[in-house]
């Protein structure tokens, strides 16, 4: 008999939220990016240019927080909301780097890794990760906590966790589980929606005639007097839709999918691939190849309006998400909240470039390890429409 692994206990969990919370979770990306934009109006106010590398991390980290761990960023006292851009970033950094002990084990790598700092830098990111986890766990853990009728990710896995203790399951769940998995949803969550909101406003200041087609749409369908956007508006959108098509296109968050592995010996394009071979897919090469995509470098969402091509995994000229039974199992919390995100951002406000500052001097170096952002923080102004 196959026994539980983590990874398929984390999809359990997944799959569980997903199923209990995936229309009641909805208030909480609502509520989250109407306080976005209440922020955001005060800037518009004095045109003041805002950070939106920091302000859209915010944004993601908190919905993060509260639908899966039950958490208030605004209101935590365990976090910094201003400080968690730059936990994630340099989590996923160090977490993917490589050390010196990874290929000299033993006394020789430890010794190379403490030298360069590496042993250092770790152990600091680490407790501060670990610290965060700790305080999620006994948060939920503590005497007389109500578990609310949706439950959130953390209440799922701990009643799992209890569940295969009264039934004695040979695979024991430990806390350092839990804090893996938390982990996982927490790092992947917030950087990848974070970084493809990111992209999409770099893409859309870069290309007037895209945001003008967006914004037309978005402000004619809707009107002009709505006091907050929700998610079944997004549904009214279809350039809308293709324009954030374009944008997973163009900017997978995660450019290189899980490794897969060859079962038995194959053949690849004349290439003979033994069995067990780790092969990487490379999404963002086939999202570019000039082979499948006219002009593939430009940010272009008219391309679809002609072609059904789709990002769920059926089409594998676009892949951001993966497919089959290892597609990214976050996907569709991730659109909504970036869909969600990028119509508050498009329909309350225009957005300008800071004062003696043009289109050509926006850096669009990238960045990252797993998650590939944008180098250099995005500076706009964001300005009450006319």
């Amino acid at each position: 008999m196959l026994q539980p692994t983590r990874d398929s206990f984390e999809q359990n969990c997944l799959l569980q939220l997903q199923r209990h919370r995936l229309c009641s979770i909805r208030y909480i990306r609502e509520e989250e990016n109407d306080l976005l934009v209440k922020k955001l109006s005060e800037c518009a106010s004095t045109r003041f240019p805002v950070n939106l590398k920091k302000t859209l991390f915010t944004l993601v980290a908190s919905i993060v927080c509260r639908l899966a761990f039950g958490q208030d960023l605004h209101k935590c006292e365990f976090i910094d909301e201003d400080s968690i851009a730059e936990l994630v970033q340099k989590s996923e950094m160090v977490l993917a780097s490589s050390a010196f002990s990874d290929f000299f084990p033993g006394g020789t790598g430890w010794v190379l890794d403490k030298i360069t700092g590496q042993n250092k830098k770790l152990n600091s990111v680490f407790s501060e990760l670990d610290a965060f986890f700790q305080n999620i766990l006994d948060d939920h853990l503590r005497p007389g906590r109500t578990v609310l009728d949706s439950p959130d990710v953390v209440d799922v896995m701990i009643d799992m966790m209890k569940k295969q203790e009264r039934d004695g399951d040979s695979f024991k769940l430990t806390t350092d589980h839990l804090k893996g998995i938390i982990s996982d949803i927490f790092l992947a969550g917030v950087n990848t929606s974070a970084m493809t909101l990111i992209w999409g406003m770099t893409e859309l200041i870069r290309n007037p005639r895209v945001m003008k087609k967006v914004q037309k749409e978005i402000r004619t369908t809707l009107g002009d007097k709505k006091e907050k956007v929700t998610e079944e508006d997004v549904n009214k959108l279809h350039y809308f839709k293709l324009m954030v098509k374009e944008l997973f296109r163009l900017h997978p968050a995660a450019p290189l999918l899980l490794p897969r592995e060859t079962l038995s010996n194959i053949k690849i394009q004349g290439y003979d691939i033994p069995a067990k071979t780790q092969i990487m897919v490379n999404v963002y090469s086939i999202a570019r190849d000039p082979k499948l995509w006219t002009n593939p470098d430009e940010f272009n969402p008219d391309r679809f309006l002609d072609m059904s091509v789709d990002y769920r995994g059926l089409n594998f000229e676009l892949l951001p998400f993966g497919s089959g039974r290892r597609i990214c199992p976050g996907m569709t919390m991730g659109v909504a909240t970036v869909e969600l995100g990028l119509l508050n951002l498009l329909y309350f406000f225009d957005w300008a470039l800071p004062e003696g500052k043009t289109v050509k001097d926006i850096d669009l170096e990238e960045a990252g390890a797993i998650v590939i952002g944008k180098k250099v923080s995005l500076e706009l102004v964001p300005l009450h429409p006319n």
